[in-house]
């Protein structure tokens, strides 16, 4: 069912219509459940407020515990301007007990009743229906009675309505009658994350359209109230095509681009791997700067690293990141891994995208995405990759990998190889007494990329692959050595992997080289 051809009502509660496809169904009866907390009053006060201010439909308050000041304090903390919204006349606060409401709602006649119907109110609130359920219970009243009636009553009214209801975290949901006579059912929960708080959001049904399902981020902000950011790998393709591109864009280091066939193709998704010390921020930097000058506009993730001193780092090496940023060509989006949530996050960034029309884009470096959810990392990164080929943009992805002197796997979480078109892979060779740096391309798809092992170097410009002619270590070995080319540096000297070669030798009964250590390889 297409939610856009039906007649959908705007909440108005930011991020929240985006869940809905719209907004909800019109005269819908909305029920939205959770523990104290969790944030359903005020959910519910945005709703009241956010229709009367933008949308221009009254509503009223029905409240059987918090009082109008309470109410009144809290929406001025979020600069709703309730005050100024009931003293134009365009949201009412009714204080009632559950008796005086359910008989309003038997005879069709009352406060709230009659209130309704001079106000033109579309919205209603009515906070909240536990104190419903505990009138039946003293009282000895059946509750599921006195649901049908409310639920009745409220449809005969014309408006919008949303109930708040307190649910315990361990109970089991989906046995109480309540939730079954409403159309719509949200869910608020809080969890906890690493010592901290996080709330989620899910709507559960809502009759007469579609919605996203799964479990979104929802936060309470400061100054504005409720923001619900959907679930990241619930964004729609851009398109059903998946566009490309023949165009070959730089990596910033011209032997790089020709190891990969003339450079890597634009739309591409590019991961560099490697430990830390081995460049990859450093040749981020040089991909994003040299797109620069040829006016594609780049945006630097970092959240390892904090902007200035990636700035600073760059300078010594020659790259004027800086000056990129100072004019508006580079970004530079910086968030502690500590307090990161991906939904949030995947949200400022493609705002940031579209914002900024980026073109290149560097995340340094996703293996904190792996530590800030480690079961949603995979899926995140597939989202991302998904929507900046929707795009067109160019992506890099750097990714700290825990061996020094090789990679036997890309990641045992992430899994991420299967999801970009091209890998690079930087890391150290032991030679002698010699730390030395190396990078390949095991991977370029559609291309034809040279296998090869290469040295670099990290000086003034950047990294620079040397070509293995250039033996500029040569005199300070302490033994003579093989070519560089002859070490299998990346992937035979990784602690679960051996050089063919190596293998060879063994089988044969060969004797090794003097500079091959058959336990280090």
């Amino acid at each position: 069912m297409d939610g856009k051809h039906k007649d959908l009502m705007p909440t108005g509660i930011a991020g929240l219509d985006d869940v809905l496809l719209g907004g909800i169904q019109r005269h819908n009866n909305i029920l939205v459940e959770g523990a104290p907390g969790a944030g359903k009053t005020t959910l519910a006060l945005d709703f009241i407020c956010a229709g009367a201010r933008d949308f221009g439909e009254p509503g009223i308050i029905v409240s059987f515990e918090l009082d109008a000041d309470k109410l009144l304090r809290d929406a001025a903390g979020f600069n709703w301007n309730l005050e100024q919204l009931i003293q134009d006349g365009k949201v009412r606060i009714i204080q009632t007990s559950p008796a005086v409401l359910l008989q309003e709602f038997r005879s069709n006649e009352g406060v709230l009743y009659n209130e309704l119907k001079a106000m033109g109110a579309r919205r209603l609130v009515i906070d909240g229906l536990t104190p419903l359920k505990l009138y039946a219970e003293l009282h000895h009243t059946p509750f599921r009675e006195d649901m049908h009636t409310l639920v009745e009553g409220l449809s005969r009214l014309g408006v919008t309505t949303l109930v708040t209801a307190e649910r315990g975290e361990n109970l089991q949901l989906g046995l109480e009658h309540e939730r079954f006579v409403f159309d719509t059912i949200i869910t608020l929960m809080r969890q906890e994350q690493r010592r901290r708080g996080s709330r989620k959001l899910r709507v559960l049904k809502s009759r007469g359209q579609d919605f996203i399902d799964g479990e979104h981020t929802m936060t309470i902000e400061a100054g504005s109230g409720i923001h619900v950011y959907r679930r990241a790998q619930s964004r729609p393709k851009l398109t059903d095509l998946q566009p490309t591109s023949s165009e070959r864009i730089t990596t910033g280091i011209a032997a790089l681009d020709a190891l990969m066939d003339g450079g890597i193709y634009r739309g591409s998704v590019t991961m560099v791997a490697g430990i830390s010390g081995t460049g990859k921020t450093v040749s981020a930097v040089q991909f994003l700067c040299a797109n620069a000058r040829q006016g594609r506009r780049g945006l630097l993730v970092t959240l390892d690293e904090h902007p200035d001193q990636i700035m600073r780092n760059a300078g010594t090496l020659g790259l004027d990141l800086r000056q990129e940023v100072d004019e508006g060509r580079i970004q530079i989006h910086y968030e502690s891994p500590l307090e990161l949530d991906l939904d949030i996050h995947f949200d400022r960034i493609i705002r940031l995208c579209e914002a900024q029309q980026i073109d290149c884009i560097v995340f340094d470096s996703i293996a904190v995405y792996e530590m800030a959810a480690k079961e949603e990392a995979a899926d995140f990164l597939y989202a991302l990759a998904t929507f900046f080929k929707g795009r067109l943009a160019t992506v890099y992805f750097n990714y700290e990998s825990p061996e020094l002197l090789g990679v036997s796997q890309i990641s045992q979480e992430l899994k991420g190889s299967h999801l970009v078109d091209n890998i690079v892979l930087l890391s150290y060779v032991e030679i002698s007494t010699k730390l030395r740096r190396a990078l390949t391309v095991p991977k370029v798809r559609g291309s034809k990329n040279v296998q090869e092992t290469n040295e670099y170097l990290i000086g003034e410009g950047g990294i620079a692959i040397l070509d293995e002619t250039m033996q500029p270590h040569a005199a300070d070995l302490a033994v003579p050595q093989l070519p560089f080319s002859a070490y299998y540096g990346l992937l035979s000297r990784s602690p679960s992997r051996k050089s063919p070669a190596m293998e060879g030798a063994i089988a044969q009964g060969e004797d090794l080289p003097e500079s091959v250590d058959p336990v280090q390889s």
